[in-house]
Parts: C-alpha cells; structure tokens; sequence
C-alpha cells in the first residue's frame, strides 16, 4: 500500500519541480549568485579605484600653442603633440557620424559599454580562433587614451569599464565625442580632427566633405599604416568601407554613397608638421622662457609676435635669390645649395615623413637677414640661414663674425661724442704697419675692408668723407684721435656686446661681432641717439581661456646725443647715396629716406649691409660657417646690399618713412672736403653762392636727404670741393674763430701715448711717431701702401694745387722684396728674448724726379 501511493505521489509532481527544469534553473541560479558576488567584489575593487581618477583631466589634453604675427595673421605653432582643440559645434555631423559607423555602431544607447558589441566580438573572435574584433566603445577609448590605460590584461580592460561607467554618469553624449575627436590620433603627428583636417586636406574640420571624414575616421584602425601620403589605395579602401557602413547605418542615401565614393581623397601635398623656421624657433625659445617648458609647448596658448608675416617672406626670399645668383657667380668655386639638395634628397624626404635622421653639415654659402622696429626693438623679420632642416644654427644671433668698415660708424660716433667736428681732417695716407698690424693677421693696410677694387690714398679729407668713403688710412687716423676707450664704451652702450680688440685695426671692424647686435647698435643713429633697450620677438601671450599670462613693455636706453647721432646718420646718408650711388640705382631702391653702410671683411669671408628709415633697421650678412674667401671681390656692396634694398623696398607700405631731420641745435655749414676750410673764404665757394640763386631745392629730383641737405646739394654741385656740414654751437665758434681745419699740418701735433694701440712684448710704441707727408714722393712701382697719388700738402688759402701724378719707375731695376705683416701671438708674452727675429730688407733705390 505505501509503496503503491509512492508511485502515484510520484507521477503526479509539478513540471517545475522536474529535473528536466530544476537543474537548469538551479544551474542559472548559481551562476548569477556567482555574478553578483564576482560584480559585487568588482565593484568593491574598482569603484572605489575609478573615483580616484580627476575627470578634469579628459579636457587637459596637450595642445599646440598657436603663433601670430603682428597683424594677427597665423605663422605657425609649437607643440609636443600636434593638436588644435575644437568645440562640439564646430564638428561636422558627418563626422560623428563616420566614427559611429566605424567605431561604436550603438554611441547613443549604451552607458559607456556596449555588452552586445562584447558579446558579438566574442563570438566573432571564439568562430576565428583569435582576436580580430574589439568592443571599446568610443567612452571606454577616451577613458583608456586620457588616463594611458596601455596595459593588456584583464585588470587594465575592467578598469576601463567601470571608468566608461563613471564619465558617462558625468557628461554628456556631445561632450564624450568632442574630447574624443579632439584627442584621437590620426596619423602623420597629428592629434585631434581639427589638426588632421588642416594637415591633410588644408582646411578646418568644419569644412570637412562627408568623403573626408570617412577617410579619418578609417584612418583610426591603423592611423600610420592607412596614411594618404603612405598608403593611399589603402585609405581609399578604408573610407569606401565606412562610407558603405553609414549608408548601412540610414546615414546616407544611395545617391549621397555614389557621389562620395567616385570623389578622390582630395589630400594636399606633404608637408612636415615638426618643421620649424629660424624665426619660429627663437618665437619658441622665448616663449619657454616667459612660461616654462611645458605651459609653452602643451599649454595651447595664444603667442602674438613682432614678426611682420608679408616682410618676413620677402626676407627669406630676397637672401634665397642673391644666394642663388652668388652661387653662380665667375670666381665661386665652392658646394652650391643645388648640390647639397641633390647629395641629400632622401634623407630630406624621410624627415618630411617624421623620421629623425640627422643631415650632413651643410658647407654651401650661407646667410641671414634682421630687420627690427627701431622704436621698440620688435624683431620684423629673421632669417637666420637658408634651410633650418639643413642646420639649425642660427647665423642672426649667433654668428660672430667681423665687420670690416661697417663697425667705422661708431668711430665716428666716438669721435663726434668728443667734440670732434665731423669736417676736421684727417690723412689718408700710408701708415706704420708697426701700429696697425699688431694683433693683425697679414696683409696691408690697403686690405682691410676696402669696398672700391681700386682703392688708393687721397690725402687730406674729412672725417666725413674717410667714413663715407671707406678711406681706411683715415679712418685709423680719426680712431688715434678718439682713442680706444672711447668707442669700446660707445659701443658697449650701443648694444655691441662683443669685445673689441686693444689693436688699431679694430677701428676697421676686425673684431668679431653679431648681426643681432650690430642691427641693434645701427638703430641709435634714426632713433636720435638712443635705441630698444634688447630685441624682442613676443609682444604677449593670452591662454586658452583669454587671460593674459606674459606682456612685453618695451624700454629705450640713451646712448649718445640727437646732435651726434645725426652728425653720423648724415655720413651714413652720404655712403648710401654718393658712395654707392651707382649700387643703389641698380638695385632699385626707392626714393624714400634712408642711410646705410657696406662692409667686407679681409680676404672677402664675409660681406655685409646695415641700413635704416626712420622706422626700422634692417641687417644682411652673408659669408660661410667656416670663414674662407667667397671670391675674389665679393664687396659687401653687392652681396648684401641687394638683399637690403629689396626688404627695404618691401617695408615702406606698412612702415612708411618719414625724413630725419637736424636738430635744431646744429648748424649747417659749408667746408671745403679736402682742407676744412669754410667756403666764404674761397672764389670757388663764392661762385656756389651765386650758383644757388639760379636753383631751388624744389627743383632737385630724386632727392634723398633732409631739407637742409637737400638745400646743401643746391648750393654745391655734386662734383663740387665743397659740401655742407652740420657743427653744434661750440663747434661753429672753434670753426668761426679758429679758422678749424685750415692747416692740415696741425696733424703733425703730438699724440697722446694713451690713444695708441699698444703691444709691449712687441714693440714700445712711445718711441715711434705718425709720418706725415710734406713734399711729394718717390714710389716704386711695387707700390705695397698702393699709394698712386703724389700730392703737395696744400697751405692756407691755396685749396685749388694740382695733384701730381707718380712718376714710372725704372723696370732695368730690381724691385725691393716686400714681405708680408705676420700675425703675433698670444698679445701677453714673457719678456727678454725677441719673440720674432725679422732680417732687415734688401736696399731699396728709388728713381729722382727731373
């Protein structure tokens, strides 16, 4: 009985309790237990983690900081990684819509995992037999990139879940894509849609075409290996593919798909996102300084500069086109520019892909370009070599290199600043090599940075004229009279930091110097007499948020009076304009106010120009990084001289120059240039005066000077004995009353010992004297001084003797050995025994004049 109602109790239990049923639901049962208990430790584990990650940080992306020129006009950017940050608003819709298509098909309905994604990938993958699909949806991509979730494990992937969790819960669906597209990486160095729009298609991401944006978004899976410019097939066949999945996706019809896949990619020509030039890198040094390394290149801040984009432009072509024409030029025989590029082409394109490979020094001719604000020191335009690829030395602000006679402005600045009248005489003659190669390498006199092929000595002229001219003999001679110490601290003053040489040919501008420097010290002379206390590039820098973090406030330093600088600005006037006249018209400078000065070192290493308006000052200088001769003649003069007169040219729309005129404590006067004498006490001055009754100032074309020198060019035709000079009021009364500069042979007086050169080792220069020459002479016709000119020392009243011609020399004679100045050093050296034992020369025998 009771195992009959067992059976039946048996047969009769409910489904559910079934083992068929039971089994499987007690099965389900564990495992979600399971579950809860593996999420609830999870969630133990990693949530408390998560909270310790700063979500602000999703929005401190590195950005590149922009720089702009003075006209607020784009001139490039610094950055460690290549990013222009963009809103939300400022993404095209096809954009968003290609990363949904290709990355995260269900963007707007998870919560920042998609579950389904991971289940598809999973099986996906488990059917392939290995890992080909992903299911990171686009949060759990920003989570990974902005808190560098590198790790592959479980671990890092969990991590990333719960924080895709957390900064969905924080921020909306628009702000996630924003920082996600403005963070992504794209390819070929750039960060963001913003910075991948204008590198590959040159063009910002609102502007972006519904094909482009299916380009960038393939882009994602392999951003390098999908490149255009590396792959270009292969990026055609990523956007084909994700122009299809948005038709998939109802996000474009059949006609839209069509169009945009028969468009090309549309991508412009390649160029290096990393490169910089020599103006962008000293904007980047400077602007490290004022913020710090990190804040300058990561900050994405605002840089607004001095540089003038238009003249800048001009500049690096102007010295690219003279180099070019120097290259071909009789007489140059080294690497040109064309050659290098061919010998390194490759390794210039590799570069241009990103890759580091450091170039060969380059050895072709080199050269640079400063031109600078002369009221605030602003730096307008730099060029400081011609391929910052090439090398990254900077040949405006760390070449140091010598002048030659472009330095002798500043003795004449000396000069004046002592009281010298700027028509008092001084000698072009021969001098003593015992004063003037001491310290010196070889050479001549006649050597030193002449800027004429057939320079000669002329004798008696003005301070004026010898700076003017270039007439280096008088030059050295005006240098005696202002001594050393003085201009070594003009020129302190004026800005040259460089050391100038205890050693007379140190007046002829031996000692090396910067162009920077140079084109700073030139600005005093427009800026009546003072100058910007340094050159400056950054005017202010603004961050991301408007507020401005660094300001520039330019400050000017008084270096010498109005009335010497415009005493020296009216020599620099004249060797603009009458000493290289013939320079300037073939090159095409305007007729607007301007002065300037050549200069050539020895053996033609290096060839110069610095010149002004009243508004900037612009500096060219050309020449090799290891000093060896250009050619035969390379004068300054026509090198850098047409560089100048093309930037200057450029300059005058926006920096329009206005005349420099005498101050009005200086009076013009007019002077004989070859005696000093003023012209009322010659019939040849008397005949100008009448001369000037016939002509007005206006009637004078062309005209390059202030209105009292333009008056001065009426009342003395230019091939006229006489000019007008300009004298203070204490130097007016010497000339009235001391009748000054009348006798040249007041040059005959002593000289202060401490106004020379010295060298003690060497020689005592207390013992030698400055011969002056008072009867003609006799020369050889190895004329080593170059002295063609025999002249007679002319006497008051007497301005008109005829110069006398030197006469043939006997050729049945042997010529006298000439041997050439060798150089001494060091300067400090024991005393006692001769350092140098020199034999004396052969006789020498000259021929008498009948």
């Amino acid at each position: 009985m009771n195992h009959y109602h067992w059976e039946q109790s048996s047969r009769e239990r409910p489904w559910y309790l079934k083992a068929w049923f039971l089994v499987p639901v007690i099965m389900v049962t564990l495992g979600c237990a399971t579950a809860l208990v593996g999420y609830a430790y999870l969630y133990s584990r990693f949530a408390a983690q998560v909270k310790e990650y700063d979500l602000s940080k999703l929005e401190k992306m590195e950005a590149a900081s922009v720089i702009y020129d003075r006209n607020g006009i784009p001139m490039g950017k610094i950055f460690i990684q290549n990013r222009l940050p963009i809103s939300y608003s400022e993404i095209p819709e096809n954009m968003v819509r290609a990363i949904i298509a290709e990355e995260d098909n269900r963007f707007f309905e998870h919560h920042g995992v998609d579950y389904f994604g991971v289940l598809r990938a999973a099986i996906s993958n488990y059917r392939q037999g290995r890992i080909k699909q992903g299911a990171s949806t686009v949060t759990q991509q920003l989570a990974r990139n902005s808190f560098e979730l590198k790790e592959r494990s479980f671990r890092r992937k969990i991590l990333e879940m719960f924080l895709a969790h957390r900064i969905e819960r924080s921020l909306s669906k628009e702000k996630i894509m924003e920082l996600y597209l403005n963070r992504v990486y794209f390819g070929s160095g750039f960060y963001g849609i913003e910075a991948a729009a204008v590198g590959y298609f040159g063009k910002s991401a609102k502007e972006l075409s519904v094909g482009d944006c299916a380009m960038l978004a393939g882009l994602l899976k392999s951003p390098n290996g999908l490149s255009p410019w590396n792959n270009p097939k292969g990026a055609i066949k990523v956007r084909d593919f994700v122009l299809a999945r948005m038709n998939e996706m109802h996000f474009l019809n059949a006609q839209e798909l069509q169009a945009a896949l028969k468009s090309t990619l549309g991508v412009h020509k390649r160029t290096n996102p990393f490169k910089v030039s020599y103006a962008i890198d000293l904007v980047r040094q400077q602007a490290i300084a004022a913020l710090g390394f990190e804040r300058a290149m990561n900050g994405g801040v605002r840089i607004d500069t001095t540089f003038d984009s238009k003249l800048q432009q001009n500049a690096e072509n102007s010295l690219h086109q003279e180099l070019d024409k120097i290259e071909q030029t009789k007489g140059y025989n080294h690497e040109t520019y064309a050659d290098y590029h061919e010998h390194n082409s490759r390794f210039e394109e590799a570069i241009a892909r990103g890759e580091r490979i450091a170039l060969p020094t380059p050895s072709y001719l080199q050269g640079a370009v400063l031109t600078i604000d002369n009221q605030s020191g602003g730096i307008l335009a730099l060029v400081g070599g011609r391929n910052f690829m090439h090398s990254e030395y900077n040949r405006a602000l760390q070449g140091r290199r010598p002048p030659g006679t472009l330095f002798t402005p500043f003795v004449a600045a000396a000069a004046y600043s002592k009281g010298i009248f700027p028509g008092e005489i001084v000698e072009d003659a021969c001098i003593d090599n015992h004063y003037v190669m001491i310290g010196g390498d070889t050479g001549i006199l006649g050597e030193w940075g002449v800027e004429r092929a057939d320079n000669s000595y002329e004798g008696p002229l003005t301070s004026h004229e010898a700076v003017a001219r270039g007439k280096n003999a008088a030059v050295v001679r005006l240098g005696f009279k202002t001594g050393t110490d003085a201009i070594k601290q003009l020129s302190s003053q004026a800005g040259i930091r460089s050391p100038l040489r205890e050693v007379a040919n140190a007046y002829l501008g031996t000692s090396e110097m910067e162009l920077d420097e140079l084109t700073l010290a030139f600005s005093i002379f427009p800026g009546e007499g003072s100058r910007p206390e340094r050159l400056y590039t950054i005017t202010k820098i603004t961050d991301a948020d408007g507020k401005v973090v660094f300001e520039n406030s330019p400050k000017r330093v008084k270096v010498i009076s109005p009335e010497v600088a415009f005493q020296a600005h009216y020599v620099l006037d004249d060797a603009l304009h009458k000493t290289n006249e013939a320079e300037v018209k073939q090159y095409g400078l305007g007729f607007f106010p301007a002065a300037g000065k050549s200069g050539t070192a020895y053996d033609f290493t290096d060839a110069w120009f610095i010149g002004y308006s009243s508004a900037i000052t612009c500096g060219v200088w050309i020449g090799f990084d290891k000093p060896q001769q250009i050619y035969r003649g390379a004068f300054g003069k026509n090198l850098a001289l047409p560089v100048w007169c093309s930037v200057m040219n450029d300059s005058i729309q926006n920096f329009k120059p206005q005349p420099i005129t005498a101050p009005e404590t200086l009076h013009p006067v007019e002077i004989s240039r070859t005696t000093g004498l003023l012209a009322d006490s010659t019939s040849e001055g008397k005949a100008n005066r009448a001369f000037s009754k016939l002509t007005s100032a206006e009637e004078v074309q062309g005209a390059d000077c202030t209105a009292k020198a333009l008056a001065a060019e009426v009342k003395f035709p230019k091939n006229s004995n006489f000019y007008t000079e300009y004298a203070t009021a204490s130097q007016l009364s010497e000339i009235t009353n001391n009748d000054f500069g009348a006798d040249i042979r007041k040059a005959e007086k002593n000289i202060d010992d401490e106004g020379w050169p010295r060298a003690a080792s060497v020689t005592d220069l207390t013992k030698v004297k400055p011969i002056i020459v008072t009867a003609p002479t006799l020369l050889v016709s190895s004329d080593v001084y170059r002295f063609v000119n025999v002249y007679k020392p002319p006497v008051r009243g007497d301005e008109n003797i005829p110069v006398r011609k030197a006469i043939p020399v006997n050729r049945t004679q042997k010529e006298p050995e000439v041997r050439r100045a060798e150089a001494v050093r060091p300067m400090d050296l024991p005393t006692g025994a001769p350092v140098i034992s020199i034999p004396p020369p052969n006789p020498m025998s000259f021929q008498d004049e009948d």
